[in-house]
């Protein structure tokens, strides 16, 4: 297995400077220890309600990243392309692949935040119709050749992209079944036009670290019926999955869930129980959470994405005694 580690660019209120200049030393101490990629986490806003914190931009932040780096590949994990102008995001994705010699990897989503939508000024509606618009729009415009678009969202004449990609970036594309929640706006079931969507253009699923062990598994064995239906070979996307974990090194799972709970919710807000958030998020003994990874492993799984839960690089020293090197 592979994992990924998701930078802690938290936008918490008592965000500063040294915290930011953290995330440095997050990932140069990630490429040394031989992690796959670094993650970015996109919210515009913080959702009130819903979430308690937003996260530092993500584009950005990978600019920022690259430059601490040279050889740990970058990725996006989601970024919501449907808020944008897409031309614009072609342009700066294309100039990120550049800067980062070709260490980009495309995590994309549709999100679900109504109020980040409505300050876009895009309707939360539209938000698949516009991202598969957007995927065919990349696609044509990283060739560096002419394009002209008449699709029904967006509409460009003779737009070309300097400079083109040797070749479009690797594409994750996330979504999946959800733990039962009446503050957001998505289905407890993976959508049919997420299923979709992932199945005839991704080439890795990420699932969604909202739902539980078992929906996450049962969504992947819903992808693999319909990549047969479709004829794409099972292994032509890679089934990886992004979640959340601060490891207690300790065997008393009341002594963990003790330290971890305030970490988990002052991330995810206090809208949910705490029940709830340990049917999601990988919380526990580190035994507890090595199970949950295994079942996960057994069903198919080939990339973790991993979040701290703060700045606490002692993290990734406890991730690697406690889950990697298990599943090395």
């Amino acid at each position: 297995m592979r994992f990924g580690l998701i930078l802690p660019s938290f936008s918490f209120p008592d965000l500063d400077y040294a915290k930011a200049a953290r995330l440095r030393e997050f990932a140069i101490r990630a490429e040394a220890r031989g992690y796959d990629a670094l993650w970015v986490v996109e919210h515009l806003l913080t959702a009130c309600g819903l979430y308690g914190t937003a996260w530092l931009s993500p584009l950005e932040t990978m600019a920022f990243a690259a430059g601490c780096t040279s050889r740990i590949k970058l990725a996006t994990g989601i970024l919501i392309a449907a808020l944008r102008n897409p031309v614009f995001v072609a342009k700066d994705i294309a100039s990120l692949q550049y800067l980062a010699g070709g260490r980009f990897e495309l995590g994309l989503g549709v999100g679900w935040d109504a109020h980040e939508y409505e300050v876009a000024g895009v309707p939360l509606r539209q938000r698949g119709g516009r991202t598969d618009e957007i995927l065919e729009i990349f696609e044509r415009l990283w060739t560096g050749e002419p394009v002209t678009h008449r699709g029904r969202y967006y509409s460009f004449d003779d737009v070309v992209i300097d400079p083109p990609l040797p070749q479009k970036p690797f594409l994750w594309l996330a979504g999946g079944s959800k733990t039962k929640t009446d503050l957001s706006p998505d289905p407890e079931a993976m959508a049919p036009t997420v299923l979709e969507r992932i199945c005839h253009h991704a080439d890795g699923w990420l699932a969604r670290a909202a739902g539980s062990t078992d929906s996450v598994i049962a969504d992947w064995a819903q992808i693999q019926r319909r990549l047969a239906e479709l004829g794409r070979p099972p292994n032509s996307v890679t089934f990886g999955h992004l979640n959340f974990a601060h490891i207690v090194p300790t065997d008393d799972a009341a002594v963990a869930l003790r330290v971890q709970r305030p970490l988990i919710e002052r991330i995810m807000g206090t809208h949910r129980s705490f029940e709830h958030l340990q049917t999601c998020y990988l919380l526990g003994t580190p035994r507890d959470i090595r199970e949950r990874i295994a079942e996960m492993a057994a069903a198919g799984l080939e990339y973790l994405v991993l979040s701290p839960l703060d700045y606490d690089l002692d993290q990734l020293d406890l991730w690697e005694d406690e889950i990697i090197r298990h599943f090395r």
